[in-house]
């Protein structure tokens, strides 16, 4: 494979910078704790990093928010600290992926600052900007996920800005080409800087529709609970002009070697979107969506979702999967109940499939949820969603390094900005790193195989068999091939093939699994990992 191509099936850990670990003592994840800890990361076998924002911000929502793009918020270091980070990481023979937040800014940048002072001012076109109604109402009936409608109103000018998110993250507009040109500027700055890539956060948000027309309801059989998921999002995100962006994007990083551009997608239709973002040569390497972050799927269902990038467009397309991050529930808990077996037959499911793939801090050592009591919540999405919704902070509670220690040593301070999951010590890695049959030992032998088997990076994915509870697979590049079975109900399943395998020595196997001739007989929630030889 061309370096060039190296994150065509890769695997990228991500980390969320606040709760990695602590080198200050100061109760906050830095880059300096990052950097201290890249050995083990590196330890995994893992292709690269992706770093959750680590940039000026008023942390309102945590980094999302953006006050100044080329700077490093003081509670995670400085740019030489970011500096140190990645020269550390590339020695490491690790890439490293960051996050860019473009679809909007905080308040406080100086951007919108200006822009929000009269409408006649250099930048007062750089925000979506809009005249009320006549009778004083918001321009559109749009909603956010945030729980709030989209628009707030700015007395200076006597108008609307547009928001996807919280009030205090205005959305840039992407139709003024000048704003395009200082995003990409940021872009450069940081590929500039030594970073191999970018996570594009909410990449189908940039644009909106420019009539600003309503969004239809949802049908009832559809309808959520909450305003956002009471229409459907026809004319805020997925606008067509978001495309020619994304070109600008990709011919940006392809000036630089070896550059690598993913996608974050929210969509009511994903995968189309996920296609479309990444199609062909000129558009973004790859997209994950949200998929695999919701409801356990079907054996079948599963398989629907890999199908489409093996024929048509989705041929000329890549896909990128994630099972945990830090907006969804951690999979162990979502899917597996805490069970490991089950734990252990997920992280299994996630190398399996093609694309490239991202395992989420602590999802190797089969972390679940935390509950975090409403006194001790964070996250504003959380607060304004109690209780029906907990918001994200269960998924983002601190790392656990030592389980004999204070804050299972993520850090030396009293307390830390969420606390540490008694439950979490268990798992703790020194505790894994000296059990064998660990689900971090796991990680590392399934990661292992997916290094050493071209099928697995990039192989084709050939079913064999799926129903709703079982999924077999055959990946094969050349005359390298791995065999895949997946049992994702509570009975036992034998199925037959159309032919017999050879299970090697190097097979990984989760539960109980036989295979003799073209029988294959799995137990509750087992898996196969098998490199094979195709019998005659």
């Amino acid at each position: 494979m061309r370096q060039a191509d190296w994150w065509r099936g890769a695997t990228l850990y991500q980390i969320y910078p606040r709760s990695f670990a602590d080198s200050n003592g100061d109760g906050i994840g830095d880059l300096r704790g990052i950097t201290e800890r890249l050995d083990y990361v590196a330890s995994l076998g893992v292709d690269g990093i992706w770093l959750s924002p680590f940039f000026a911000s008023p942390m309102r929502d945590f980094g999302y928010d953006v006050s100044d793009y080329r700077e490093v918020d003081p509670m995670f270091g400085t740019l030489e600290d970011f500096d140190a980070l990645v020269d550390r990481a590339h020695a490491l023979s690790l890439k490293v992926v960051i996050d860019q937040v473009w679809s909007h800014t905080a308040i406080e940048h100086p951007w919108f600052e200006e822009s929000r002072q009269s409408r006649d001012n250099p930048k007062a076109d750089w925000y979506v900007w809009a005249d009320a109604k006549p009778d004083g109402s918001p321009p559109s009936n749009w909603q956010s996920w945030m729980g709030c409608p989209t628009w707030t109103w700015e007395p200076r000018r006597k108008q609307y800005y547009l928001h996807n998110f919280l009030p205090q993250m205005p959305d840039l507009n992407f139709h003024n080409a000048e704003v395009q040109d200082a995003i990409l500027a940021v872009g450069r700055f940081w590929l500039e800087r030594g970073v191999d890539g970018f996570r594009l956060d909410t990449a189908n948000y940039y644009c909106h529709d420019p009539q600003l027309r309503d969004n239809p309801p949802q049908p009832p059989e559809r309808r959520g609970d909450i305003p956002a998921a009471m229409q459907q999002h026809l004319f805020n995100v997925c606008q067509p002009q978001n495309l020619p962006f994304l070109e600008r994007v990709r011919a940006l990083t392809d000036e630089f070697d070896a550059r690598f551009t993913v996608a974050e997608i929210g969509s009511a239709n994903n995968l189309e979107r996920m296609i479309e973002y990444t199609s062909g040569t000129q558009r973004l390497h790859t997209a994950y969506s949200f998929v695999l972050l919701g409801a356990l799927p079907k054996a079948d269902a599963l398989l629907a979702l890999v199908t489409p990038w093996l024929q048509g467009e989705g041929a000329q397309a890549w896909p990128s999967w994630a099972m945990s991050n830090h907006d969804a529930p951690r999979v162990a808990t979502r899917w597996a109940q805490g069970d490991e077996g089950r734990i252990q037959q997920l992280l299994a499911l996630l190398i399996a499939l093609r694309g490239t793939i991202f395992i989420y801090q602590g999802e190797e050592l089969g972390l679940t949820q935390s509950d975090i009591a409403f006194d001790q919540l964070q996250d504003p999405y959380g607060k304004a969603h109690w209780p029906r919704d907990k918001g994200r902070d269960g998924c983002r509670t601190p790392m656990p390094w030592a389980s004999a220690v204070a804050n299972a040593g993520f850090s030396l301070s009293d307390s830390t900005w969420l606390p540490v999951d008694p439950a979490h010590q268990a798992r703790a890695v020194d505790v894994q790193e000296a059990d064998d049959s660990s689900c971090l030992n796991f990680t590392r032998r399934l990661l292992a195989l997916r290094r050493a088997h071209p099928a697995l990076r990039q192989g084709s994915f050939e079913p064999l068999w799926a129903d709703e509870q079982v999924l077999v697979v055959l990946r094969r590049e050349g005359a390298d091939a791995v065999l895949l079975a997946f049992n994702l109900s509570d009975t036992s399943r034998t199925v037959e093939l159309d032919q017999g395998f050879l299970v090697t020595s190097e097979a990984l196997v989760v539960g109980d699994v036989q295979m003799g001739g073209s029988s294959l007989q799995l137990a509750p929630w087992a898996a196969l990992v098998s490199p094979v030889e195709l019998s005659s």
